[in-house]
């Protein structure tokens, strides 16, 4: 491991953005948003917590063109890859479930991958929770442990360094001067810092009695015929937030526009909440009540991608929460189906 003071950071970012677009968090009243990073200012928050948006933004676009005139092949404009500076341990999950989906099977999606080529992920610990955080009763650790580049622990006003790949340590050897060894009580203090936000996310889960992801096990085929499908979907308003806002939601629509001599396919975020998400061409639907659009966002991520994938499709990041304008609460159905279905 390795230590950067705020100054030699700052100039490390300097440095990458000679060859990346570089990203970094920053908080606006209460929340943090990613902006592109130009100087190094006050509003640029490394730590805290997770990003209001999701990191598959930069990687599975909201909206993009796929083909064009029937061609097969889309000149593609020349920008620098992406280093995305601050990213929690609930993305980088997320990014688990984005590589199962648009890469780790026989048909590889060749834009996903493309956004994710050469790009740098700059991870850190959480060193404060907010009321909707329960990653850990998902098994995600309120700091990052693989998937990253280089991640930053925050200590005092410095950095401890973790290296998490080949990309990331040619680049500590490449600003050698920048960074020097760790001491032993800086280690000592980050872990004093990751304790104490353990700590405090273990309190949300007890406050909100949010059962642990051993529970979960068959879970949706218990709870199948549950009241509590249609009494949550009471409340939804089919906006489709909780499916834009998840860092492992990823299904896209398909759809062709006429701009004048011109023809393009695009590819834009989709929503299982939303009534036409399942129909067929005939008119048919699957799911035609929003309550069985609700369990089916259910079942994708606490049946199917379990048996599939072996893995939750949930982080439990708590952005679905903050999202939703009728405030339909997802460790709330997860310990009614636990517990009472």
């Amino acid at each position: 491991m390795q230590y950067i003071s705020s100054s030699n950071f700052a100039k490390f970012l300097e440095n990458l953005k000679n060859d990346y677009d570089v990203y970094v968090p920053v908080k606006k009243d209460d929340q943090y948003f990613y902006k592109k990073y130009i100087d190094f200012t006050d509003d640029i928050v490394i730590s805290e917590v997770r990003a209001f948006e999701p990191l598959k933004s930069f990687f599975f676009r909201a909206r993009e063109i796929v083909a064009e005139n029937f061609e097969s092949d889309i000149p593609q404009k020349i920008q620098k890859p992406f280093c995305i500076v601050g990213v929690k341990a609930c993305d980088l999950k997320g990014l688990q479930i984005q590589d199962y989906v648009f890469e780790n099977h026989d048909y590889q999606d060749p834009f996903y991958i493309d956004m994710l080529k050469n790009n740098l992920i700059i991870s850190s610990d959480c060193t404060s929770t907010i009321d909707t955080c329960f990653c850990l009763a998902l098994n995600v650790k309120p700091y990052p442990l693989e998937n990253f580049d280089i991640n930053l622990s925050v200590v005092g006003e410095d950095f401890v360094v973790e290296v998490g790949s080949q990309k990331g340590e040619i680049l500590i050897e490449k600003y050698s001067s920048l960074f020097e060894k760790v001491k032993e009580e800086f280690i000592s203090q980050r872990d004093k810092q990751r304790k104490k936000v353990i700590d405090g996310v273990e309190k949300n889960i007890k406050q909100n009695d949010i059962p642990h992801q051993d529970l979960f096990k068959n879970i949706i085929e218990r709870g199948y015929e549950s009241n509590i499908w249609a009494d949550e979907a009471n409340n939804c308003v089919e906006c489709g937030a909780c499916n834009t806002i998840c860092p492992t939601c990823h299904c896209f629509l398909l759809y062709d526009q006429k701009s004048e001599n011109k023809m393009a396919r695009l590819r834009i975020w989709d929503s299982c909440m939303i009534k036409d998400f399942a129909q067929v061409a005939g008119g048919a639907n699957p799911r035609p009540e929003l309550w069985m659009r609700l369990r089916n966002r259910f079942e994708k991520k606490f049946d199917f991608f379990p048996k599939v994938a072996d893995i939750y499709a949930c982080t439990g990041c708590g952005r679905c929460i903050s999202a939703c304008p009728a405030k339909i609460d997802i460790r709330k159905i997860l310990n009614g189906l636990v517990y009472n279905a």
